[in-house]
């Protein structure tokens, strides 16, 4: 591998940039989490994720004013160091980094449980190590081919999306969907707020988890062609398929068969019981059409990758921007001739590597696991994009710069953002994943005793 210290390449177009986010949030968290979620709300799930993508729309507002105006390598990471502080970029940066190793790890872990719909005995490990040597080889090519089969891979499952809200549109109206399948489902059993309002907030931590990956857009900033121009309109096109996708597609599932028998029926505390298939390839079983089910399955297989794939592609930037701070090994800012951060992709692929090992000591706890650890590094990163806007915000304005991409509602929406995140920390304690908000301060002292030793030691 020749290397070099040439900066990555901008070889990534508008339609690579919002496939690569679309990509990166619908995954896992709508088509196998929605089946906790669904237990957890009842059919008021679709105002829980209403609610997720409109305070999503405003972070990703926040995030895309900074990166529209500054895009460099590192997201915001890079702009949480030169605005606020040292210890602020680099706990930005490796919070990213570990976040979206777990997601990644998350991904992988669905990913067993799609194809054990088909091959039941095809252990869980085996599975995670397939997908992760192929997803991995292939992003070990050119940016421009990530770009493609990120496009390719999203694509498909945005086409399956929106021909299953068809086809259940159709199903319904037609009076094929069997006699089951009723509008009235999304109020007859128990109403629409069947589990109360302590529902609808209950399941926004899962929730959060869905809209996860929207910040693709930030790290994908550095290798877009034309940023001030390509940003925005990613960010302003991208919330509002998210949406469309996410109510659109959950409202057409809940009116072709009772909530109450989608996923498993569990109590909030053990919500991740509930994901034993998802909702998407049930209801196709249920109402008779298999041929259907099938190819949901595919396509949800398709989508738990092109999560996966994004989360390698983004680790790997990251850590290549932290080592351009400063705050990695100088070796990880290394570039090879085709434009990709080796160094950096190799070690966060390694931490990756732990999935396997996960789901073959405990297969049926670490999807649960996963999904709670992530949704607190997500609090953490989400609440980092709002308190560096703030400052970023500052900044420009005492230095008279004009905004080329202005967020909405400034300070206001920051502030609406921050206590989000505090709801959902309060949420993960209530559904039986208070460990995950214990290990919030244990990683933030970590990550504060390496930034002392670096200072100490000159790293």
């Amino acid at each position: 591998m020749k290397k070099d210290t040439q900066e990555l390449h901008r070889a990534l177009k508008n339609r690579h940039i919002q496939l690569i986010a679309l990509g990166g949030a619908i995954g896992t968290g709508l088509f196998l989490g929605s089946a906790g979620t669904i237990q957890m709300a009842g059919p008021a799930v679709i105002l829980s994720y209403a609610i997720g993508g409109f305070i999503a729309f405003l972070i990703m507002r926040q995030l895309g004013e900074m990166m529209a105006q500054e895009p460099v390598a590192g997201s915001f990471s890079n702009l949480a160091y030169k605005y606020w502080g040292e210890f602020p970029g680099l706990l930005s940066g490796w919070n990213y980094w570990i976040l979206y190793v777990l997601v990644g790890m998350s991904e992988l872990t669905a990913v067993a449980v799609y194809v054990q719909y088909w091959f039941p005995g095809i252990e869980p490990w085996q599975t995670t190590a397939f997908f992760f040597l192929l997803i991995n080889g292939i992003n070990l090519a050119q940016v421009s081919v990530f770009g493609e089969m990120e496009f390719w891979f999203a694509s498909i499952k945005v086409a399956a999306i929106v021909a299953m809200i068809a086809l259940g549109t159709f199903l319904l109206v037609s009076g094929n969907a069997g006699p089951d399948a009723s509008v009235s489902n999304l109020w007859e059993y128990g109403g629409f707020f069947a589990r109360g309002w302590g529902g609808v907030f209950t399941s926004l931590a899962v929730v959060s988890f869905s809209f996860g990956g929207l910040e693709l857009v930030g790290i994908a900033a550095a290798e877009t062609a034309n940023p001030q121009k390509t940003i925005p309109k990613a960010v302003n096109q991208l919330i509002y398929r998210i949406l469309i996708f996410y109510i659109g597609a959950l409202t057409v599932l809940l009116t072709l068969h009772p909530w109450n028998k989608l996923g498993a029926p569990v109590d909030k505390s053990r919500w991740a019981e509930a994901m034993v298939a998802s909702p998407f390839v049930q209801i196709f079983d249920l109402i008779g059409v298999p041929s259907a089910a099938h190819v949901l399955n595919f396509v949800v297989l398709t989508a738990a990758l092109s999560v996966y794939n994004s989360c390698v592609y983004c680790n790997s930037r990251m850590l290549y921007g932290l080592a351009l701070q400063g705050n990695a090994p100088k070796a990880l800012a290394q570039v090879s001739a085709r434009g990709v951060p080796v160094p950096a992709l190799m070690i966060s692929s390694g931490a990756t590597l732990l999935c396997v090992l996960l789901n073959y000591f405990m297969p049926a706890q670490a999807l649960g696991m996963l999904m709670a650890l992530v949704v607190a590094a997500l609090v953490i990163n989400w609440a980092m994009i709002s308190l560096t806007h703030i400052k970023f915000r500052a900044a420009k304005v005492k230095a008279g710069e004009k905004i080329v991409f202005k967020a909405f509602w400034f300070p206001l929406s920051n502030y609406l953002c921050l206590l989000f995140m505090a709801v959902v920390l309060v949420v993960l304690t209530q559904i039986g994943m208070a460990g995950s908000v214990e290990a919030v301060p244990v990683w933030l002292i970590l990550v504060w005793l390496g930034y002392k030793a670096k200072k100490k030691y000159n790293l």
